[in-house]
């Protein structure tokens, strides 16, 4: 256990199960059945859309959902496949085959781990909020477009890969749509809207799965009703838990499927920690984000040996278990034993389900997640801002997830290093120092007067590689040379190998041209990596001053001897 604090890794279950209750098990019973029953159609619907039986996507349900909730960082996340996996699995599977699935898989389980290891989690919720809307947009409208072909029940005999090409597809292929297809998309779109407004307790999507794949069941047995196809014509069902396969891991196959397990890694940590932050806020919690990320790896690396698909925590789940009582992992766990129940005992009987009703399932997931009215607010905010968003989406949307999240990063990083920039300035003093501001009391709060033949620069936030040339620029703009130079760094909180090599070359010049340097106000966190390198030995310890009084009474001593 002490291992484990030293690698800030302790799952959240084992301080909820140290005061556990009754009263908190029969809350946790309650929303672990409704969840499990509510995951049922989505964890089918997501795992047909991904290119995989159905049944893989209620092993994943059932696996991520016990492990993330044992392992993981949230009291109140739940685990599985979702609409996010659904673009870039299909991808996947289309080009690499099941096996390089679950490879891929594997891959970003372990890349998920090590990201909470190395504390990598707390960083990724600093993600720009257009990237993400630009992801999440994206990836809503790519849902939507791949269930056209059910939703219509269009006879087509393949669908192509990319976006246009699927709409031109479809455009010459929408005289072949199905109006018993089509009418039962429309009834299940509106019985799941409709749903919440009678029961809000009540899932909408399975009343639709329920309803409709009984009308459909007597449809096509008793009245010989075709065009409704069902589960059971496209897919076999297996009704069971199957046994741990190998997956063929070769370095020949990690080479080539890391770019897409980078993807996964990337689009499930910003999704888990996403869906997380959520919580938190409803439940007045705070998750451990790094925690998080290992459970999350664990359960991915686990995954793919019994034919599973990427899994993350889910938003619409998770929210569902908080407004049905969860408090602990426990009703996580709860949910994945329901879904083992159903798939064990009732599994068979999913073949009936029409195609047609997971498709309008998947609209309205795709709706959900398309984030619409956020989309509108971000394009009337700046033009750096909206053109992330759209770079983002459109990514997403015409070329490749894979590409997206990669530009994606890029972009925020940009836009990070922009902004820190932004926010850092180098000023010039060559005449006085205003001291009001200072930690060091004077009798009148009266100005410090700069003596002659010295400079005196103040770096106003971090000293790293974005503001390196800013230092430089300013150096250049004085004419007459001075005798010693006070670099003030009262106000910078860290200095990177960037700042560290710009400050050993002005000391390297100044020399030259025999100028003393002298620092003052370094914290003790910049100070310490000065030590480290050749900067504070060639300063020397009595030219890196605590404050600017003193800074002062050293050069005005320098100056003079010279």
């Amino acid at each position: 256990m002490r291992r484990l604090k030293e690698l800030s890794f302790q799952p959240v279950i084992i301080e909820s199960l140290k005061n556990y209750s009754r009263e908190l098990f029969f809350k946790d019973l309650m929303s672990g059945i409704i969840v499990g029953i509510v995951a049922l159609p989505l964890a089918i619907a997501f795992g047909i859309a991904s290119g995989v039986t159905p049944e893989k996507g209620i092993i994943t349900a059932i696996l991520a959902g016990f492990l993330v909730s044992a392992f993981g960082g949230s009291k109140v996340q739940v685990s599985g496949p979702t609409g996010a996996f659904i673009v870039i699995v299909y991808g996947i599977v289309e080009k690499f085959g099941i096996q390089g699935l679950a490879i891929a898989t594997f891959m970003a389980g372990v890349m998920l781990i090590l990201m909470g290891v190395f504390k990598i989690g707390t960083i990724i919720r600093f993600i720009p909020y257009p990237i993400i809307v630009g992801f999440t947009s994206g990836i809503a409208l790519t849902i939507f477009t791949t269930q056209i072909k059910d939703l219509f029940g269009l006879q087509m005999a393949h669908v192509p890969g990319s976006f246009i090409e699927k709409w031109i597809a479809y455009a010459g292929c929408f005289d072949t749509t199905s109006l018993w297809a089509l009418g039962i998309s429309i009834l299940t779109i509106l019985i799941i809207i409709l749903t919440p407004k009678i029961s809000p307790k009540i899932p909408g999507s399975l009343v639709a799965i329920i309803l409709l794949t009984v009308v459909a069941y007597f449809l096509k047995n008793k009245f010989g009703v075709t065009g409704i196809e069902t589960i059971g014509d496209r897919f076999q069902i297996k009704a069971q838990i199957p046994e741990p396969q190998g997956i063929g891991l070769s370095f020949d196959k990690i080479n080539l499927l890391m770019s897409a397990a980078f993807t996964i890694a990337m689009l499930g940590a910003i999704e888990s920690l996403l869906s997380a932050t959520v919580a938190d806020g409803v439940t007045g919690e705070k998750h451990d984000s790094n925690t998080e990320l290992i459970g999350q790896g664990v359960a991915n690396v686990i995954v793919p040996f019994f034919g599973g698909i990427p899994a993350t925590g889910a938003i619409a789940r998770t929210m569902t278990n908080i407004n049905n009582g969860g408090k602990t992992p426990v009703s996580g766990i709860i949910h994945a034993v329901i879904l083992l129940l159903i798939l064990l005992f009732l599994g068979n009987l999913s073949k009936h389900i029409p195609m047609a009703c997971l498709a309008g399932i998947l609209v309205i997931v795709s709706y959900n997640m398309s984030e619409w009215r956020t989309f509108r607010s971000l394009l009337k905010t700046t033009k750096s801002d909206i053109s992330v968003l759209l770079t983002t989406f459109f990514l997403t949307v015409i070329f490749d997830l894979t590409i997206a999240i990669e530009v994606g990063l890029i972009l925020a990083i940009i836009m990070f290093v922009r902004r820190v920039s932004e926010t850092s300035s180098i000023s010039v003093l060559t005449d006085e120092i205003k001291l009001s501001d200072t930690h060091f009391p004077t009798a009148a709060a009266e100005n410090l007067t700069i003596p002659a033949g010295v400079e005196v620069y103040e770096i106003d936030g971090p000293f790293f590689f974005g503001v390196a040339n800013k230092f430089d620029e300013q150096m250049m703009v004085i004419g007459d040379k001075p005798k010693a130079r006070i670099i003030r760094m009262r106000k910078v909180p860290f200095i990177d190998s960037t700042g560290l090599h710009n400050l050993e070359i002005l000391i390297k010049n100044s020399k030259k041209e025999h100028i003393k340097i002298i620092l003052s106000g370094v914290n003790e966190r910049v100070r310490a990596v000065l030590e480290k390198s050749d900067v504070a030995q060639m300063i020397g310890d009595e030219n890196i001053c605590p404050s600017i009084q003193v800074a002062i009474s050293r050069a005005e001593e320098l100056v003079a001897k010279k």
